[in-house]
């Protein structure tokens, strides 16, 4: 009898192990398109899930869709939750659809959903959902002031595909470099043109090269890896580029044996990863009902959450200094300076800017 009893036992032990998914983890992450070291949203996020659950000891894992689709990606969110997800990480505006099917599939889990509109959703976001969007339009003013500033006075905007983020980071800019003109008394031009696309290509890249070849100097390539076009022009003419969402100066170091420099003078970024690392901390905090249901704005009134680089290996101005950096920046955050995050009609500049939309 004993023997029967501790046989059952030993098996009642075994299955439980067995119904313990390989995978188990509290906090996932799904990416979009990309991998966790895309260099972008999905590397930024990973790395707040990443730095949140190892310094609190909470299991964790990522899962990447076989496809870019609404199907695959909600596919990939069925399998974190059978593996035992209590909170699953979102990053970019592609989840919008799986988001608004997860949110009533899974009442029970959390989902953060990091730069995912309202637009994106097409539904209003309920209490298992937390929406993060970013205040664009001031990481890409501060970029455009901070570069005419500095002494350049013919630049470019190349933007991925025509997406509000994408929209906002661009006319942003403009009015960064409107407002920077005016004070410096400086005409400038700026060349303004989306790829309609997240990637680089010989298309894009020739029409690169022919704005920095007609003389600009500068371009805030917006969009995914569509940098590696402004990039690989820029450097077959000495010129420069403005990188986005995270600090992209490390991926000019490549550049600097075979072309003696580093193009990347700045990046427009994003803070993803204290976004993600917030939004983990309320639920982990039992705080969820102070984010769930909302889609919140992370923008300089709500904290640091937009800006430019500042570190030594990061800061590569000429003229513009950290100090005038930071008093823009206050600007912004105490309303001084205001900028507009409208995208339905270009923003109206100075008689001296001259900005060329180009199709």
């Amino acid at each position: 009898m004993k023997k029967t009893l501790s046989m059952m036992l030993v098996l009642v032990a075994m299955l439980a192990i067995f119904a313990v998914p390989a995978n188990a983890a509290e906090i996932a992450l799904v990416t979009d398109v990309g991998t966790i070291d895309d260099e972008s949203f999905n590397q930024a996020c990973w790395q707040g899930v990443e730095a949140y659950a190892v310094a609190n000891n909470i299991t964790y894992q990522y899962y990447q869709p076989a496809a870019d689709s609404d199907d695959e990606r909600l596919g990939s969110i069925d399998q974190a939750v059978s593996d035992g997800a209590k909170v699953i990480v979102l990053p970019g505006y592609l989840f919008g659809a799986s988001v608004a099917q997860a949110q009533e599939l899974y009442p029970d889990v959390k989902f953060i959903a990091i730069d995912v509109s309202a637009g994106d959703l097409g539904t209003d976001p309920l209490s298992n959902v937390y929406c993060a969007v970013f205040g664009e339009e001031q990481a890409g003013y501060l970029a455009g002031y901070a570069a005419v500033k500095d002494g350049y006075t013919k630049l470019g905007f190349l933007g991925g595909m025509a997406v509000p983020a994408v929209v906002r980071y661009g006319y942003g800019f403009v009015q960064g470099a409107n407002a920077a003109a005016v004070e410096l008394g400086t005409p400038i031009e700026i060349n303004y043109t989306y790829g309609g696309q997240f990637y680089g290509d010989a298309n894009i890249t020739a029409k690169m090269d022919g704005w920095y070849t007609a003389g600009t100097e500068i371009v805030f390539a917006c969009g995914g890896g569509i940098w590696t076009s402004a990039a690989e022009a820029a450097l077959a003419h000495k010129s420069y580029v403005i990188g986005v969402d995270v600090d992209q100066h490390y991926l000019g170091e490549a550049y600097v044996a075979d072309y003696g420099y580093n193009p990347f003078v700045t990046s427009a970024m994003k803070q993803l990863q204290n976004a993600t690392e917030a939004a983990l901390a309320k639920f982990y905090a039992g705080e969820w009902d102070t984010i769930g249901g909302k889609i919140e704005t992370l923008d300089l009134s709500a904290g640091d959450f937009v800006g430019l680089p500042t570190a030594e290996t990061s800061w590569c101005f000429k003229t513009f200094t950290v100090e005038e950096y930071n008093a823009v920046l206050e600007g912004i955050k105490s309303g001084a300076v205001t900028v507009s995050n409208a995208i339905d009609a270009a923003p109206a500049t100075d008689a001296s800017v001259t900005v060329n939309y180009i199709d």
